[in-house]
């Protein structure tokens, strides 16, 4: 049995990767900030509920703890918390702004990749698998037939141009595990109003397919659910 510990998994892509891995035949933990709603994805879903707000280092050691109390080991990280941000022109954006996205979109996965390592490393194929976006990507923010093009993102871009480039280095510096960044695509979430044309199952297809791959599955790549993605 697969046990995956997913953060921000109480909904949206988060909660849809939750159900289809359950789908799948793994064992989830449902990662959330708020315990109410933490807990009411986790019943709907048939999950384990664990509090964590990955912005928060006494947070994040106390889930690390609960895991290994209850499961002892996880097979599978999916870095899924994220914010978009202030929508402030970005004439008008401060130093503060910034520092609150970097802190979740960024620090947050360093912080949670490191009290959970050592869970990891008691799998026989630990993985790891950080929500990136093609938002983060030059060749996609810069090519006009592309909707990434259209968007200015001056916070949300820059951090998930350093998730993908996190995920290469612990790639590098982690060769026991696999390590690898899921694009969702231009998806209807919150974060868009839900005004994206996929569907959340659609646009959990890379983090599923990274999710779930074997001992000699690549580590190291930027996908989406059409395959490679440029950088």
């Amino acid at each position: 049995m697969t046990t995956t510990f997913i953060t921000g998994a109480n909904k949206s892509l988060g909660y849809e990767t939750a159900r289809r891995l359950i789908e799948a035949g793994h064992t989830v933990l449902v990662g959330a900030r708020d315990p109410e709603r933490g807990r009411a994805a986790a019943d709907a879903l048939g999950a384990r509920f664990v509090q964590i707000d990955v912005s928060d280092d006494t947070s994040v050691a106390a889930a690390a703890a609960d895991v290994e109390a209850h499961e002892g080991h996880i097979d599978v990280l999916v870095n899924n918390a994220g914010v978009h941000g202030t929508h402030k022109p970005a004439d008008r954006i401060t130093a503060a702004d910034a520092r609150e996205v970097l802190e979740v979109n960024v620090v947050g996965i360093v912080r949670v990749t490191h009290a959970f390592l050592p869970l990891l490393r008691r799998s026989a194929n630990p993985v790891i698998v950080n929500v990136s976006s093609g938002m983060g990507s030059f060749a996609a923010t810069q090519d006009p037939s592309r909707p990434e093009s259209k968007a200015v993102e001056p916070l949300y871009s820059p951090s998930k141009a350093a998730v993908t480039m996190l995920t290469t280095q612990y790639a590098k510096a982690l060769p026991e595990v696999k390590v690898n960044a899921a694009d969702p695509g231009y998806t209807a979430t919150d974060f868009n109003a839900h005004a994206g044309p996929q569907t959340v199952t659609e646009g959990t297809d890379a983090i599923v397919e990274l999710a779930t791959i074997g001992k000699d599955g690549p580590t190291g790549v930027f996908r989406d659910r059409s395959g490679p993605m440029a950088w």
